[in-house]
């Protein structure tokens, strides 16, 4: 639980990036400054709807594989949840915690069901696209559920705030605890609109009666403010100095990293009074520091009271608000001194609590827990045979000090390193490579095929945690070996039609010398004139490269066929390149598959010659039967026995 309450929590830091700009907009755009309504709008669109922001990026963060369709997922939940619920009940408002609770639910069912597989008729709901449908269908019924079962919630809420009104310095102290106790909920609301809005009565000069303490106190009642002040000195030096804290004892490698953030989240919280960014940001990661937060809380309010402070603010109790209502307090500066020692009992207690309780703050999160992620397809390091390639491939490399930086295209690895001397060629092909090219000395490139995505992944994790040792070994050879005796991999002439209009010519005359030279197999060769890529076989796509400028297909007699359109297009990143069908889709001959703006690929890539490569064809012999101009759909081009 632990863990996952601190997914939870890493998960919400990417939404909560952009608060603080929203923040401020909201803020500036209020009458009481500059009075523009457009920018109040603007920080609104983002502060108001913080409910399904949370969704998405819980559910985001809960994906094992990060993918967007779990964000979807979450969104749905929200929407589901929160549209039903008000039908059974419509004083309902759940708040943020609607977010929370969809984006949980919606990571889990994508990591539940990303990869479910239907009977062939259903197969299009199958996989991700299954996960919004059994979301949706959750979310119903949880709905359902919680529109019984809430507002038994918000009534005990509603009591709680009514023995607050009248209970003194014990209740300033008691509505502070749980103003932000509550937050994470959107309960706080409840209190906060009673208590705003409602406590207290006020006849101003004119004879009218004003209501509610934000209300009274700006229209002059000497006796408003005693629930309003104490929040001063928490949101203006409190909270900043629990970032300090958190910047304090993050790890020093991450300090640059989260610095930034906690630096902009505590200046919007003392400016604006704004506090949501910096306590989602520790909320779930330790929730012992909130609990501790919300206490102090309470104890600044009780020592406000005590000390007669009476302060207030129309939107919040930021420095905007201080100055701005400065006039109309009572004893404000003391609040000044109030905030600074609150300021250092908070930094010292989150220092003490983080560092003795080794809590896991912004910057000293575990990074590689993802235990979910695990159970998707590997385990921890050397247990699943991507991993041990990985092991290998960065030993051949000369190891992980040897190693600057990974990257890939469609089916090589593109590595940056120190001295290209130190890879090893040999040991390079026994864990899987097909070759190697030293384009310089700090520059080489790896052919590993069309799964290379997946082993710069794992690679890039390795490195990060310095390589560890093997938990179990894999013979690669064995392996191939046995995946490919059984299939008899053929394709007849009329099987294989032309997939674009142009010139077919040998792929040794090809500008790149992994191609050239076969090293990711046999195949041909066309400079196109055409700009529409066809299938030129009936089978599947199993492969889409994310730049979308080459497609792996299958046929049902095991041939692979890699369409890699032009050289080097891979640094197009999809400019240029329409795709028209999507990874797992069943193809017939001639069905469109990728239209290509030939005039851009032409301008910005090196060439727009089209390798077309049968990449696992081991005993089978490949006879290109026609060469020269041919139309799009002509057959008899290749023989494969």
């Amino acid at each position: 639980m632990f863990n996952f309450l601190q997914r939870i929590g890493k998960s919400l830091m990417f939404p909560i990036a952009t608060l603080p700009a929203a923040a401020l907009l909201l803020r500036f755009g209020q009458e009481d400054l500059l009075g523009i309504p457009f920018l109040s709008a603007a920080g609104a669109g983002i502060i108001d709807n913080l409910g399904i922001i949370f969704a998405i990026g819980i559910a985001f963060g809960l994906a094992h594989d990060s993918n967007g369709g779990a964000a979807l997922a979450g969104a749905i939940a929200y929407l589901v949840l929160t549209s039903a619920i008000v039908t059974i009940n419509e004083s309902i408002n759940m708040g943020v915690f609607a977010g929370i609770l969809s984006g949980i639910v919606g990571g889990l069912l994508y990591n539940k069901y990303y990869n479910v597989k239907f009977p062939t008729w259903l197969a299009f709901f199958g996989g991700r696209r299954f996960v919004p449908i059994v979301t949706a269908a959750t979310m119903t019924v949880l709905a359902g559920i919680l529109g019984y079962a809430w507002p038994p919630v918000q009534e005990g809420i509603d009591t709680a705030g009514n023995w607050i009104l009248n209970a003194g310095m014990f209740g300033v102290g008691a509505y502070g605890f749980l103003n932000r106790l509550l937050l994470p909920t959107g309960l706080h609301h409840v209190i906060n609109t009673v208590v705003w809005f409602d406590f207290g009565t006020f006849t101003d000069a004119n004879g009218d009666v004003i209501r509610g303490e934000i209300n009274r106190f700006l229209k002059g009642d000497p006796t408003a403010g005693p629930f309003l002040s104490g929040f001063f000195p928490i949101m203006m030096f409190g909270l900043p100095a629990a970032c300090l804290a958190m910047y304090a004892t993050a790890k020093k490698e991450r300090k640059a990293v989260v610095g930034g953030l906690l630096f902009s989240i505590a200046f919007t919280s003392f400016l604006t009074g704004i506090t949501e960014p910096i306590e989602f940001s520790f909320m779930f990661l330790s929730p012992v520091l909130y609990v501790v937060h919300a206490l102090l809380t309470g104890v600044a309010m009780m020592v406000a009271f005590a000390l007669d402070i009476r302060h207030g603010f129309g939107f919040s109790a930021g420095a905007i608000d201080y100055v701005l209502n400065f006039g109309l307090a009572e004893n404000p500066l003391m609040l000044l001194v109030v905030g600074a020692f609150t300021g250092v009992i908070y930094f010292a207690i989150f220092y003490l609590l983080i560092i003795k309780l080794d809590l896991k703050t912004p910057g000293r999160e575990d990074e590689d827990e993802d235990e979910e992620g695990m159970a998707a397809g590997s385990t921890a390091h050397g247990t699943d045979e991507t991993d041990v390639k990985a092991y290998q491939t960065i030993a051949a490399l000369g190891g992980t000090d040897n190693i600057v930086a990974v990257d890939y295209c469609t089916t090589r690895l593109r590595l940056t390193v120190k001295d290209a001397d130190r890879v090893n060629e040999k040991e390079l092909k026994r864990s899987g490579a097909r070759g190697l090219m030293k384009v310089n000395k700090t520059n080489v490139q790896v052919v590993i095929g069309t799964a290379v995505e997946f082993l710069a992944d794992a690679m890039k994790q390795r490195i990060a945690s310095g390589n560890p040792p093997l938990d179990q070994t894999i013979d690669f050879n064995a392996a191939t070996s046995a995946e490919e005796q059984p299939i008899a991999k053929e394709i007849l002439p009329e099987d294989f039609v032309m997939p674009i209009e142009g010139e077919i010519i040998p792929l040794s005359e090809v500008p790149d010398e992994v191609f050239a030279q076969g090293m990711m197999g046999p195949g041909f060769a066309v400079v196109p004139t055409g700009n529409t890529v066809h299938s030129p076989i009936d089978g599947k796509v199993v492969s889409i490269f994310p730049t979308k400028h080459a497609i792996g297909l299958i046929t049902d007699t095991g041939v692979e066929v890699l369409i890699h359109f032009g050289l080097d297009t891979v640094h197009l990143k999809g400019q240029g390149f329409d795709l028209l069908v999507e990874d797992g889709q069943l193809v017939q001959r001639g069905d469109a598959l990728l239209r290509v703006d030939i005039g851009y690929v032409g301008a910005n890539a090196p060439s727009i010659i089209t390798p077309i490569i049968f990449t696992n064809l081991t005993d089978q012999k490949l006879d290109v039967l026609k060469t020269g101009n041919q139309r799009q759909g002509t057959t008899s081009i290749i023989k494969i026995q």
